[in-house]
């Protein structure tokens, strides 16, 4: 008797005691080569994503071995995404983040962005970055390379 058990990520089936593993590969639309409209596309998804504020959402767009720099933060996999980004969000309330494309090719894509959050004492703020994107043939971003600037703002100065 074969049984199969089947998940998000995988395919495991059994054939008595031999067990037999089949990756399903994932993708994440639209696929490289961007052209401007689903550079476009890739960028909204991101934003789409990133203000859900929900980290194992997030991190689904990143490859399992995804290689992150974020400002002084080096993070591989999407393990550690998922605990960078729960812990951002729980110092970063309020978070709404706006990406723009910057530039791309072929599986490459460039984005400057801005978002505004306040901390646990009611300080907003404003953060300015850019970011560089590298993906794979499947569409899931490999590297994540991410500069950014933080500066304090007042409420009444919040533009998002």
């Amino acid at each position: 008797m074969i049984y199969t058990i089947q998940s998000l990520n995988y395919t495991i089936q059994t054939a008595g005691y031999l067990p037999i593993f089949v990756l399903i590969m994932e993708k994440k639309l639209p696929l490289p080569p961007f052209n401007f409209e689903t550079a476009t596309q890739k960028v909204q998804l991101a934003e789409d994503a990133w203000n859900s504020q929900d980290p194992e959402r997030v991190s689904l767009a990143y490859t399992v071995d995804s290689e992150w720099r974020n400002r002084s933060a080096f993070i591989n996999g999407r393990a550690e995404i998922v605990n960078f980004l729960t812990g951002k969000w729980e110092k970063e309330l309020d978070y709404k983040l706006k990406k723009e494309l910057w530039a791309f090719t072929d599986n490459r894509i460039a984005v400057r962005f801005e978002y505004e959050y306040h901390d646990a004492s009611g300080q907003w703020y404003r953060a300015y970055g850019n970011e560089n994107w590298e993906f794979d043939e499947n569409g899931l971003m490999q590297r994540r390379f991410a500069s950014i600037n933080d500066m304090p703002i007042n409420e009444e100065d919040r533009r998002l």
